[in-house]
């Protein structure tokens, strides 16, 4: 979920961390007890069996959420109170393999939650929520349980397991200890019932902003359409028609629309209005306004961390992370702070510059700045972003990655035919996706690009099933997600080439899905500042001449992109990104000051203007994600501490981009790729991920990479 760059997968609560990804596997010898609920059922059908997304009902979910819960738990009993002593097999394996029935039942609960949220859903999510966090919790208090799988830790630590399989045990007993599964009774029953309450207020979050996203539409006249291209128009149009507003044209309040809203629109008024509603999302001082909400979820993680003996949520959160501490966190994101400010500051002058030679008479505000960057943009390099724009079809750009994943990956997508694979909505279009040189099936790879209602905002990837092998491989099923703006009919979808490079890097995040190679299924959890990686890395070969020249395309000719605007393009690499890292950056210190301040008396507006003061926040932008719609903090636990991730993981970006940039073949170096895949994709989280990096690279990312492919000064000692 994350500025261009979003969550790899949906998290609900931390019983869906503790839910194995095993399918299919566990022994239901007790069949009587599976409700005829389709949500829990095994799998059928080619491919190893796929979800039965044509006969999900909303009014099955409730029941089958509760039953797989018990179903569970019945498993977790049983491991818990087998008389024989605890082993990697009895226990740990056990463990894997529990939860199959639930986990079927979460597949379809995401998407409902993500892709198709409806008044019905919320209402039953509202009620699951925290009976999903009291499960959770019951099973991290499970005296019994823990204690065998410490006896299992303890024994490998004199007697070690092979590399997998005590990876394995060290993350599931790290799990468990974080989760207060050492707290006293009394202890236990606190954390329980802060976790409980946070689950109720993260889901209440994400629906404000959903809230506001669907609610507030702004519709223009046919006289306020200046500078807005033909395909902009008419999809605005038939917006406005299907919300009953024909003869007008809709702007609605999120990103997609709202972008190239502000960075073409010659109306400034209207900049300023739709700019103004889209950052006040959560913040509208009414029943769907998110600042107490923050404040209560503030102090509530400080006590469940208290409780643990943590001074404060980052110290607790980053331990098991790349970063391992907030000191580190923020030395890095602090280092590249000045430097991206100052470029702001050059930026804003240049733009200045613009407005004054054209008599503009206006003073740089956040709602011009996309809209004169692209001015500066055709002055400094002759480069028009339209005119890009004609040539980035989302359909040619799904074959280009196709192609590079061929290249890199050995993988070759076919279209699957449609009505062969269940589908949750007639837009999702899908592949089979197969080894080139065994023939063997991968998995399939799920396609859903369009927004609307109830679909939360953003881009994300995500997977309905896991590969592991430790009981039958198992076919990866993975989905990419966005939130387009549906095309006319007849017109192709195009995209900016920022949005191109959203499409890739969450195309990044299914070939590590697809590439993993793992036996335990808990081997597929994610290190939250090094899952961003690989997928940030695969963001880089959409500019490869390969690419370029066989996949952009102009859309009305279909001659390819011209040399001398590929040279354009790549001549203005750097430009603007004072903007993109300083509206990033600002969000993730934030969020990270957030979680170390004291929290007993917070004002949310009040901290997050005077930080934002401290920090000198240039006034001509906003953060990328203001504080009241920061779904990536507040509407779960994943990225809370964590949004730094992205910049972490960029800087083994841009370290391993140098790798293949000096590689004999360069960036389809064979070499190369096939040691990317085998340390840096197919293992998952089983190698520790800095262990991983030098197994790559020969040693450790530098940070001075980081500065030079964002075009910033590189001091040296």
């Amino acid at each position: 979920m994350i500025n261009r760059k979003k969550s790899s997968g949906l998290i609900i609560t931390a019983a869906l961390a503790l839910a194995s990804c095993s399918d299919g596997a566990i022994k239901e010898e007790n069949q009587e007890t599976m409700v005829n609920n389709i949500l829990l059922e095994e799998w059928s059908g080619p491919y190893g069996g796929v979800p039965a997304f044509d006969q999900m009902k909303v009014e099955d979910l409730k029941e089958a959420i509760l039953k797989g819960m018990e179903m569970k738990m019945a498993e977790i009993e049983a491991i818990a109170n087998n008389a024989e002593p605890a082993t990697f097999e009895n226990t740990i394996v056990a463990m894997e393999r529990s939860g199959a029935p639930l986990d079927r039942a979460f597949t379809y609960y995401g998407i409902f939650s993500a892709n198709g949220s409806t008044p019905e859903f919320r209402e039953i999510e509202g009620e699951l929520v925290p009976k999903i966090s009291e499960h959770s919790s019951a099973i991290i208090q499970n005296e019994k349980l823990f204690q065998r799988i410490k006896t299992v830790y303890e024994a490998a630590k004199t007697n070690p397991l092979p590399a997998d399989q005590q990876r394995v045990v060290e993350l599931m007993y790290k799990s468990f200890e974080m989760n207060g599964a050492e707290l006293s009774q009394e202890k236990k029953d606190q954390y329980a019932a802060l976790s409980k309450e946070l689950s109720s207020l993260y889901t209440k979050f994400s629906n404000n902003v959903l809230h506001d996203e669907e609610s507030y539409i702004t519709y223009l006249n046919a006289d306020q359409l200046g500078g807005l291209s033909e395909g902009f128009i008419k999809s605005a149009a038939a917006i406005a028609a299907e919300n009953g507003n024909e003869g007008k044209y809709a702007i609605t309040n999120t990103r997609s629309s709202i972008d190239p809203f502000l960075t073409y629109s010659t109306d400034r008024a209207m900049r300023k209005e739709v700019w103004q509603t889209f950052y006040a999302r959560g913040d509208n001082g009414d029943e769907y306004d998110n600042n107490e909400l923050i404040a209560q979820i503030l102090r509530l993680r400080r006590e469940k961390v208290e409780l643990l003996g943590y001074s404060n949520y980052a110290e607790w959160r980053l331990q098991d992370r790349m970063a391992k501490t907030p000191e580190n966190a923020m030395n890095l994101m602090e280092a590249v702070w000045p430097a991206a400010i100052a470029r702001v500051e050059e930026e804003v002058a240049d733009m200045q510059s613009v407005a004054n030679r054209n008599s503009d008479k206006i003073t740089i505000e956040p709602w011009d700045y996309r809209y004169y960057a692209e001015k500066v943009r055709k002055e400094k390099y002759d480069l028009d972003s339209d005119e890009v724009k004609q040539y980035l079809q989302l359909d040619k750009l799904t074959e280009a990655m196709h192609y590079v994943a061929g290249r890199l990956f050995d993988f070759e997508f076919t279209p699957v035919p449609e009505g062969s694979v269940p589908v949750f909505n007639e837009d999702v279009k899908v592949w089979e996706v197969t080894n080139k040189t065994t023939g063997d099936n991968v998995g399939l790879w799920y396609l859903d690009p369009y927004a609307r209602p109830g679909k939360r905002s953003g881009a994300w990837a995500t997977t309905y099933r896991d590969f592991s092998s430790f009981d039958g491989r198992k076919n990866v099923l993975a989905s990419n997600n966005s939130n387009f703006v549906k095309p006319a009919a007849g017109d192709a979808l195009l995209v900016s080439w920022d949005d191109a490079t959203t499409f890739f890097h969450e195309f990044g995040h299914s070939l590590h899905f697809f590439s993993a190679n793992v036996k335990y299924p808990t081997l597929n959890s994610g290190v939250r500042d090094y899952t961003e990686f690989q997928s940030q890395l695969l963001e880089r070969w959409l500019a490869t001449d390969e690419v370029i020249n066989n996949f952009l395309m102009h859309n009305q000719t279909g001659e390819p992109m011209p040399a001398e605007l590929v040279a354009k393009i790549k001549n203005a690499g750097t430009f603007n990104q004072g903007f993109s890292t300083t509206e990033y950056l600002a969000s993730a210190i934030m969020d990270m000051k957030l979680h170390l301040a004291d929290p007993t008396n917070i004002d949310i507006d009040a901290f997050e203007r005077e930080t934002l003061a401290e920090l000198k926040m240039p006034k001509e932008l906003p953060m990328r994600h203001r504080t009241p719609q920061f779904s990536h903090v507040f509407s779960g636990e994943g990225y809370a501490t964590a949004y730094y991730g992205y910049m972490w993981a960029d800087v083994l970006t841009a370290d391993a981009t140098e790798a293949f940039a000096d590689a004999p073949a360069g960036f389809y170096d064979k070499a190369l790729a096939d040691k990317a895949v085998k340390y840096l994709f197919a293992p998952r989280n089983a190698i520790d991920p800095a262990e991983a990096y030098r197994l790559f690279r020969g040693r450790d990312a530098k940070i001075e990479a980081l500065m030079r492919d964002r075009g910033f000064p590189v001091t040296t000692e």
